[in-house]
């Protein structure tokens, strides 16, 4: 099957309100261009080097998203160009994020991303977290980022059940945090959840964006080139 055989499977399975993100990290710039010529324009990256040196070598219509854990010191080297941060799991780097986007006279739409899951190496805020900070006048102060909706990675298990609950929850936290705090925002709207074992699940339980790598590029390669 070629990539963008692959691309029009997925797509076949998505609702023309969910995006599809084609998560490209570790993937060779000729991979990207495949999937670019057959009309995908979003891809996402988890190490800020390598999302850099696309961005240079790519097309720059293209939209970068950020899906890895992000530290504050690499914020700056991808403030200027990146298209939506996906996980912000701390004040910490929501301010860095706010301070990289002032230098670069952008405002950077960010996702909060929620753990969800029962796996401990996840990362994320909880709910209690997030209500404390964005009732605190240190949140206001942020001018330069846009919080344009919420994202979480659900249990790596074949137990659907589990998994079904983990995206329901952050659909219900979502749901919570739009009426309490961005009712009058409508930038705030995006449910990142769901990847290539369970988008399909994400999407019952209402996401908006899907973040898919291995069903369309195929396993993760590790050569020299990336």
């Amino acid at each position: 099957m070629s990539i963008a055989e692959n691309i029009d499977i997925v797509k076949a399975n998505l609702p023309a309100h969910v995006q599809l993100i084609a998560v490209s990290k570790t993937k060779p710039a000729a991979l990207l261009m495949e999937a670019y010529a057959h009309g995908q324009r979003a891809f996402g990256e988890n190490k800020v080097q390598e999302l850099a040196w696309k961005f240079e070598e790519l097309p720059k219509d293209i939209e970068w998203h950020f899906i890895g854990h992000m530290q504050t010191n690499k914020v700056k080297y991808i403030a200027p160009f990146v298209h939506l941060i996906h996980g912000v799991d701390s004040y910490k780097l929501l301010k860095t994020i706010d301070a990289e986007a002032k230098k670069a006279n952008r405002i950077i739409p960010c996702l909060l991303q929620f753990h969800i899951a029962e796996e401990e190496t996840k990362f994320g805020f909880s709910i209690a977290e997030v209500t404390e900070m964005l009732q605190s006048d240190k949140f206001h102060l942020l001018k330069n980022i846009q919080i344009s909706g919420v994202m979480g990675m659900a249990t790596y298990t074949d137990d659907e059940t589990q998994i079904h609950k983990e995206f329901a929850c952050l659909k219900y936290y979502f749901d919570g945090l739009k009426s309490g705090y961005f009712a009058d925002q409508p930038e705030f709207k995006e449910i990142s959840m769901g990847m290539s074992g369970d988008y399909l699940i994400a999407i019952e339980e209402g996401s908006t964006m899907v973040r898919i790598g291995s069903t369309i590029f195929g396993e993760r390669s590790y050569n020299s080139e990336t």
